[in-house]
């Protein structure tokens, strides 16, 4: 068909398309396709399949590195009034609103040796966290230490969770290197039975689930795995003891050795450039490339510290909470990586370029990620020398489909010349041999085999309590497990019909993850508020009906919006199933109406004082 003989509306859309391809700098069209071309090389057909769980064969990969073996202490089989399982940064936070209360009989469970949940088990080399200390690390004011940097260490923050367990006595009763086995409800007693690894049967009258998700790692199902003749570890428990060093570097155990990594998560982000300056010879496995921009990391200004008023802290968590829901705000207290890109993609900084063309919502949308991702693919290119090794390295997906990462030495790490891109086109890792490691028809002869490939993470509903090492058992013996097994059912995730006395504390069908704080904040004061009311009222117990989970899961599907669409086109990763989203995604997904409604709609329910959707049963 000649230009001529175009209808009105498709010499519209041409023009339209060539006006964006000058703007983006590529045809739109060419970007769609090249995203679906990377998504599919990528797809398997066992999707989270893939990988093993570290138990059975694999369960020394699990064992903790800091003690060899726990102290005996006698089993317990008294009765606390609040069991809190999970001794991390969720555990510990809602156990201190909960001390703020007036609760004073809380015990903490944790497999851990000590408080600190992630930031115990992962110890790696340039362990820090990816979000502002200053809204990350909880409960700044109360502790009454400062972070003394604004992307803090992973050995700062673990000491700020000693602290905060310190500060609000909560080690007192807390019980370390315990695995829970079973929670059963009896309903003659209206308690908890918490039954553990360590012979404990004791009873609870409330129990919350602060079961953390990025604390136990999971490798690839790979041929030959247990053959490897050499030295293999998974990054969530660090072997200083054969890397020498520690979390600053130092690495000397390395510089005669050959280092295979497995992965290019955030975790390898940070590990890659200590790795990178002490290995003789440092090979990175990459399946899929993570975004990596600025971090800008320095030290805390001590008068800007000083000069802060109380409340400053959540005044700031409320700002990127309200960022990252796309809540106008007058002006970006934070202003990291994370804010500017999303008021980029949400606030309308990024539309400016594209403001006349009268595009819909959808592809305006698509034209502002397309041209943030192609500035960062830009980045990559002027930093890494080697163009084939900088291409590689080019993420193709939208922004949010896997997690974005933040480093400064990450990218120029592979200018050295003792480091190697081992691109696996998408397939990951084929086999492993007595020596090492084969991608496509080659062998890559190593001494030490370090996964960094991620976590099992607590985002899927049927396997919640899989992740944990337990089952619950609510009224008449069900299971939670069973109860989820075709997707969440909750109020604001927290409260489950048929198990009683139960707060639940996760990103299912509650808070998006952006910040964790910025989660556990909400969730925690609302904890906090049902047992204080619990307690004041005299209650023997409280349970959602059935019409309220009701109505909390259509509120769920009904704001889901483009999510599942989104999920669908993305790269394979732990967001949507390794490429094979679940059928519960949606379900078992945060409240897209976003954080900031999320937690209004909590703050107006405990405004309404009756604990609407609870019933509510008392003593005589």
């Amino acid at each position: 068909m000649t230009a001529g003989n175009l209808q009105p509306g498709q010499v519209r859309e041409n023009a339209t398309r060539r006006a964006l391809a000058d703007r983006l700098g590529f045809d739109p069209e060419e970007m769609r396709r090249k995203y679906e071309e990377e998504r599919d090389k990528r797809v398997r057909p066992e999707a989270e399949r893939q990988y093993a769980r570290l138990e059975g064969r694999l369960e020394s990969f699990a064992a903790d590195p800091h003690l060899a073996e726990p102290a005996w202490r006698p089993a317990l089989t008294d009765e606390v009034e609040v069991v809190v399982v999970g001794g991390g940064m969720t555990g510990l936070v809602t156990a201190a609103r909960m001390r703020q209360a007036g609760v004073e009989s809380i015990r903490i469970i944790d497999s851990a040796g000590d408080f600190g949940g992630s930031w115990y088990w992962n110890d790696y080399p340039g362990i820090m966290c990816d979000i502002e200390s200053y809204i990350y690390m909880p409960l700044i004011e109360e502790v009454g230490t400062f972070p003394t940097e604004r992307f803090a260490s992973g050995p700062e923050i673990q000491r700020h969770h000693r602290a905060i367990g310190e500060k609000f006595e909560l080690y007192k009763d807390a019980c370390f290197h315990t695995q829970v086995t079973d929670l059963r409800w009896d309903e003659s007693a209206a308690r908890w039975t918490v039954r553990t690894d360590r012979g404990d049967a004791m009873l609870a009258r409330f129990v919350v689930l602060a079961i953390g998700g990025l604390n136990r790692g999971k490798l690839p199902q790979v041929p030959g795995i247990e053959n490897f003749g050499g030295h293999v570890f998974h990054s969530s428990r660090w072997d200083y003891a054969y890397t020498g060093g520690d979390y600053r570097g130092g690495l000397t155990g390395l510089q005669d050795k050959r280092v295979g990594l497995v992965g290019t998560g955030a975790t390898a982000v940070q590990a890659v450039p200590h790795l990178g300056k002490w290995a003789k010879e440092l090979y990175v496995f990459q399946r899929t490339p993570s975004s990596v921009e600025v971090r800008d990391n320095r030290p805390t200004d001590e008068d800007w510290a000083r000069s802060l008023k109380p409340g400053w802290q959540a005044e700031r968590m409320d700002n990127f909470n309200r960022l990252i829901s796309g809540v106008p705000v007058e002006r970006d207290l934070v202003d990291d990586g994370w804010t500017k890109k999303l008021r980029t993609l949400l606030h309308g900084e990024g539309a400016r370029r594209f403001k006349d063309l009268g595009l819909g919502s959808a592809e305006l949308a698509e034209m502002i990620d397309f041209d943030v991702m192609a500035r960062l693919r830009e980045r990559i290119g002027s930093i890494v020398d080697d163009p084939k090794t900088a291409e590689k390295l080019m993420p193709y997906y939208r922004y949010l489909c896997k997690r974005p990462c933040f480093h400064d030495d990450y990218l120029p790490t592979f200018n050295r010349p003792n480091v190697h891109l081992v691109d696996t086109e998408g397939r990951g890792v084929e086999t492993f041999t007595e020596a090492g490691i084969v991608v496509g028809d080659k062998e890559y002869v190593l001494d030490c085999i370090i996964f960094a490939t991620g976590f099992d993470t607590n985002v899927h509903a049927a396997r919640y309590t899989g992740i944990g090492g337990f089952e619950v058992h609510g009224r008449r013996g069900i299971s939670l497990s069973d109860k989820w097994a075709n997707g969440a059912r909750s109020l604001h995730g927290q409260h489950v019909h048929g198990f009683p006395n139960l707060l639940i504390l996760s990103p299912i069908q509650s808070a998006y993850a952006f910040n964790w704080q910025g989660i556990i904040k909400g969730q925690a004061e609302q904890a906090a508020y049902i047992i204080k009311e619990a307690r004041a009222r005299g209650l023997v117990s409280f349970e959602v009906t059935q019409a309220a989970e009701d109505e909390w899961v259509a509120a769920i599907l009904a704001k889901s919006g483009v999510q599942l669409e989104f999920l669908q086109a993305c790269t394979p990763g732990y967001y949507n199933g390794d490429g094979k989203v679940p059928d519960t995604a949606v379900v078992d997904g945060a409240y897209a109406g976003g954080n900031i409604d999320y937690f209004n709609l909590l703050a107006d329910w405990r405004d309404e004082g009756g604990m609407r959707g609870l019933d509510l049963r008392r003593g005589d």
